[in-house]
């Protein structure tokens, strides 16, 4: 099926509904999965439902294609990878439309998100002619002592719904520039926009089987390409219990991971920093894509001496914020992804309001799926939403007194993604930074997120990093070669 999309696409070829195979588009012989708009609720596409045998098909079409494009030198990658991030640009609007119909975000973070993605895309189409060997000078007399870097063969890409362009770019773009090919399987939620990146992919000239787009759910695909010994490495963006079922189905054929997991990002506010600053921060680590990020502030920590004036100017804030129709420029944030989303969120308002919590503060937004943006104060340190992700936009301010006790509240938690913190003082700042347990902090600033730099988590928030060179490192493994007898 087709219907028009709100805000109607320039080029109609961007809605595809069908999967990628070796460089043909297929449908699959089960029932259809449907494709709706998080706000109106309106189902306007469907995609096919993959099983294990198209999987196996498409993990074989990568087999295939795979030496060739490892032959490749990494120029002549980079350059595929450059026509890809000009069609990225040139389609920009239409790939927003996408995300904004599937995802339910405004349009002007979903601009953002393309640029985010355009961002891997321009990245890797030159670092993989960056990267460089090794010369060891040899103990022994007569011999040479290199390492080389190579690709590390057909890897698996499993992405979420909640940055359904970016975290296919971040994935796709340092494996291709590596010389690797891929399998890649988004949420059935939001494919479109996986499936348009793959079409921009065609018209760059991405050979057949370099990449393939599996569309379904996640139980026969993710278990076909986890017991694969033809997938050498499976990289996943999701949920800590799902990452480690994940990770103990590749145990058997020792896959390498990649493993962006589950976050409970705090955000500390100490006593001497800039209002204004901390108030955009927190802004944007907790309300960006309405909270549903892994990297959101999840539990908001106030110093003494600031709290009052921090509560009543984010109050305010807070107060002016609209939830609504992501295409509306009135509106602040989107609806959420589903109505458990929803629920999720109001259990964890309820359970801290049953502890003590105090509401200062509600937006205005009304829609199955919509949730106000709220602020709570006087959140116990042990409430529901500070173990969980409320992946949502309710805010929840929660009192320190001590830099000792901040950073004790921080670091209670099993996970360790991201970290914010706001404060004027270096040596502050310095202290803080280290005794973080976390992979990335961000201090005066909730926008942290750039290709430039390695993304990821320490704790059960996962394995390896995803951007920058080290990101590249990912997808190649080292060899190396020991030549006697000079």
């Amino acid at each position: 099926m087709t219907k028009a999309i709100r805000g109607s696409l320039d080029d109609n070829d961007l809605l595809i509904q069908n999967a990628y195979i070796g460089g043909v588009w297929t449908q699959g012989k089960g029932a259809p999965i449907a494709v709706d708009d998080p706000f109106t609720l309106e189902t306007f596409a469907e995609i096919p439902d993959l099983g294990a045998s198209d999987t196996a098909r498409a993990i074989e079409a990568a087999a295939s294609a795979f030496p060739a494009w490892a032959a490749r030198t990494a120029h002549e990658r980079g350059a595929v990878l450059r026509r890809w991030l000009e069609l990225l640009l040139r389609h920009k609007e239409d790939l927003a439309r996408l995300i904004v119909r599937e995802n339910g975000k405004t349009f002007g973070e979903a601009l953002g998100e393309v640029d985010y993605s355009a961002g891997f895309m321009e990245l890797y189409c030159e670092e993989a002619g960056r990267t460089l060997g090794e010369l060891i000078p040899s103990p022994t007399p007569g011999r040479r002592l290199m390492v080389e870097r190579e690709p590390i063969g057909v890897c698996a890409a499993i992405t979420p719904w909640n940055f359904p362009l970016a975290m296919l770019a971040r994935k796709v773009a340092p494996a291709l520039a590596a010389g690797c090919t891929v399998v890649a399987k988004p949420s059935e939620l939001t494919p479109l926009t996986a499936l348009a990146y793959a079409k921009l992919g065609e018209e760059a000239g991405v050979p057949g089987g370099v990449f393939n787009i599996v569309t379904g759910f996640a139980a026969p695909i993710g278990e076909t390409l986890c017991s694969s010994s033809v997938v050498r490495k499976l990289s996943f963006t999701g949920s800590t219990p799902v990452g480690a079922m994940l990770a103990a189905a590749c145990a058997p054929t020792i896959k390498r991971l990649g493993l962006e997991l589950g976050g409970n990002a705090p955000l500390l506010v100490f006593n001497d920093a800039d209002l204004d600053k901390a108030l955009d921060a927190a802004i944007v680590a907790k309300f960006r894509n309405g909270g549903q990020s892994c990297i959101a502030a999840n539990r908001i920590y106030v110093q003494d001496n600031i709290r009052d004036r921090f509560i009543a100017a984010f109050a305010e804030r807070v107060s002016g914020m609209v939830a609504g129709d992501g295409f509306d420029s009135a509106s602040t944030i989107g609806p959420l992804i589903n109505s458990a989303a929803v629920a999720k969120v109001a259990v964890h308002r309820d359970e801290a309001l049953g502890g003590g919590a105090r509401i200062m503060a509600q937006g205005s937004g009304q829609g199955e799926r919509v949730f106000a943006p709220a602020l709570l104060a006087d959140v116990a340190q042990d409430a529901l939403l500070t173990r969980e992700e409320t992946f949502g936009p309710l805010a929840a301010i929660i009192g320190f007194s001590t830099v000792e006790e901040g950073l004790t509240l921080a670091n209670a938690t099993p996970f360790g993604l991201a970290t914010y913190l706001c404060s004027e003082d270096p040596s502050l700042i310095a202290r803080v930074s280290r005794g973080l347990e976390a992979g990335m902090v961000g201090i005066n600033t909730g926008l942290i997120s750039t290709a430039v730099a390695p993304f990821g988590g320490v704790k059960m928030s996962g394995l390896g990093r995803e951007g920058s060179a080290h990101g590249l490192a990912e997808y190649q493994n080292l060899k190396y070669i020991c030549q006697g007898g000079l």
